[in-house]
């Protein structure tokens, strides 16, 4: 039998994955939602009441395919992803700040978070599922919402690649000062995730840290259907 999600997210390998964020800037997870979890998400798609907004990308010129907000309160599954892996976010998160040269600021609760989110005018809903057919595709981009933003997001794919769909790989793209962008092709497996920065991070260089920016996006769907979940801590204007 299956464990529950919560404590599939507590026996990750935290260690190796602050690692993997500290040295490259993101960081892979193993298949974490099983295959009924991502079939539960996908088939929610058509249920309206579930959301608070639909958005179309070809008419805001943000890529080609189409996004759907949950309303609060969120389905158990994304809930639990909040609220599981904020905590262990919440430390990189200062400890960047620290490296930066600033105090930290994270609390160790996603409620105590929201709080700070709600206080800045941002109180809609964020975690969403999107879905792309054949041709589409995501522009580079950052979703932020607001002047208060979490400095990290987890994204899920949620069906098959190479069987439900090809195309559509994970694009990260990484401005270094004074330097060449550097970019990130990452490919995931069903139930497969990925952490990485919502818009900067701490690199360290010969004179100490600096900021890089980073953008991401989705490759173009050559076949099928993509879907995806995306898990943002920090609620929107």
């Amino acid at each position: 039998m299956s464990k529950p999600l919560p404590k599939r997210i507590e026996e990750l390998d935290w260690q190796a994955l602050q690692a993997a964020l500290d040295e490259q800037g993101f960081a892979v997870l193993p298949k974490l939602l099983l295959p009924e979890e991502c079939t539960d998400m996908m088939n929610s798609y058509s249920d309206e009441e579930r959301f608070r907004s639909t958005i179309n990308m070809e008419r805001y010129r943000f890529g080609r395919g189409e996004y759907k907000y949950y309303q609060a309160p969120l389905p158990e599954v994304l809930q639990q992803l909040r609220e599981g892996f904020y905590p262990e976010l919440a430390l990189t998160a200062n400890r960047w700040l620290t490296q930066l040269g600033h105090e930290e600021r994270y609390p160790v609760s996603l409620d105590e978070y929201l709080e700070m989110c709600h206080a800045q005018g941002q109180e809609r809903s964020t975690p969403l599922i999107l879905k792309y057919e054949e041709g589409g595709y995501n522009c580079l981009h950052q979703d932020l919402y607001g002047d208060e933003f979490f400095p990290f997001q987890v994204l899920f794919v949620l069906n098959e690649k190479e069987v439900d769909f090809t195309g559509g790989e994970f694009l990260l793209m990484e401005q270094r000062p004074r330097a060449q962008s550097r970019g990130h092709v990452i490919t995931l497996e069903q139930g497969a995730g990925l952490i990485f920065p919502t818009s900067q991070r701490p690199v360290e260089g010969t004179r100490g840290y600096y900021r890089t920016t980073l953008r991401h996006g989705v490759s173009t769907i050559t076949s099928g259907t993509r879907y995806s979940l995306g898990i943002i801590f920090h609620d929107a204007k």
